[in-house]
């Protein structure tokens, strides 16, 4: 059967696949209007802040809107429309919304901000918008979807569970599955790496050495998924089997090239939420060496003078 067709009502004469027309502007009306949304929102509480006299690292602003712009990237442009015929603009989709968009959009602290931001409760109101978003954080439902036994099987199910399943072909056939495949990879990522980067509060606020762990625990199956796809001998997916002749490529090779983009991007974020990790880990310590110093210039450093009081009453037990 060819799944070529999707069902989507996309115009399947595209020409070969080069960067510069992937990148021309094709937008998603879903996505746009989320980007810009999430743009909006993260734009507001900022400028609430500053008027009422608060900073916000321009740093983590920085982080979130480059969140943003990566997945508008993906979405809103002609990658998105090769993206439904060839399996390698998929496979790059699939790896920037999954695992290098939620990465960045965390490292703006958008929780922080909105904890921060949101109006609290006024007189004679329980739950004001700050108080409904506290409740949600600590919620039993946000301890099972944020804790690793969770959400490591969910990261590695949503490869193998999905490509390897009638279910990618089937959520391929419409315009409203692929939006929702891709919804849902966004969501994995967030809730994959939200308590591993540990940069917003949540239900689990594991220590650096164990975030570690997590974050290598689920990072190796993206390259066992890679290679599996580099080393079939026939087209896997359903979909991508028989691509457009106008694109000029040979549905394997474009396995392949999907295989080796997978897995190749294992590593890279590894390596970003790595050096996150380390850059908090040395700040976190600093911040304990600045408040040790502060409380032994308030005490006198009482610590070291009963030490030193110690070693002297053992030094006169041994005379």
């Amino acid at each position: 059967m060819d799944h070529s067709g999707h069902g989507s009502g996309m115009n399947m004469d595209l020409p070969p696949f080069t960067l510069g027309r992937g990148l021309e502007f094709s937008p998603d009306l879903f996505f746009l209007v989320g980007c810009l949304a999430g743009l909006a929102l993260y734009g507001w509480g900022v400028v609430r802040l500053r008027r009422r006299g608060d900073g916000w690292p321009v740093g983590r602003t920085v982080f979130f809107v480059v969140g943003v712009l990566s997945v508008a990237l993906v979405m809103c442009t002609k990658l998105n429309d090769y993206g439904m015929v060839m399996f390698s603009v998929h496979m790059v989709q699939h790896m920037v919304i999954s695992m290098l968009s939620p990465i960045l959009l965390l490292l703006g602290a958008p929780v922080t901000l909105a904890l921060r931001a949101l109006p609290v409760a006024g007189r004679g109101n329980r739950k004001g918008p700050r108080e409904v978003l506290l409740m949600l954080l600590h919620s039993r439902y946000m301890k099972i979807v944020t804790h690793p036994a969770f959400t490591i099987p969910l990261f590695i199910a949503s490869l193998y569970a999905l490509y390897f399943t009638p279910v990618f072909d089937f959520l391929m056939e419409s315009k409203p599955g692929h939006i929702g495949m891709m919804v849902h990879f966004l969501a994995v990522g967030l809730v994959f790496f939200w308590p591993i980067m540990g940069v917003d509060p949540g239900p689990h606020r594991p220590g650096y050495v164990m975030r570690m762990l997590e974050l290598f625990a689920g990072m190796p199956f993206h390259a066992f998924f890679g290679i599996a796809l580099m080393m079939a001998t026939q087209p896997m997916i359903g979909t991508y089997a028989n691509p457009p002749a106008s694109l000029g490529i040979d549905a394997l090779s474009d396995q392949n090239a999907a295989g080796g983009i997978a897995w190749a991007f294992s590593e890279i974020p590894s390596v970003l939420v790595l050096i996150a990790l380390v850059f908090q880990w040395y700040r976190s310590e600093q911040r304990v060496a600045r408040r040790a110093d502060r409380a032994a210039d308030r005490d006198g450093d009482k610590e070291l003078v009963a030490y030193n009081a110690y070693l002297a009453s053992l030094q006169a037990r041994g005379r």
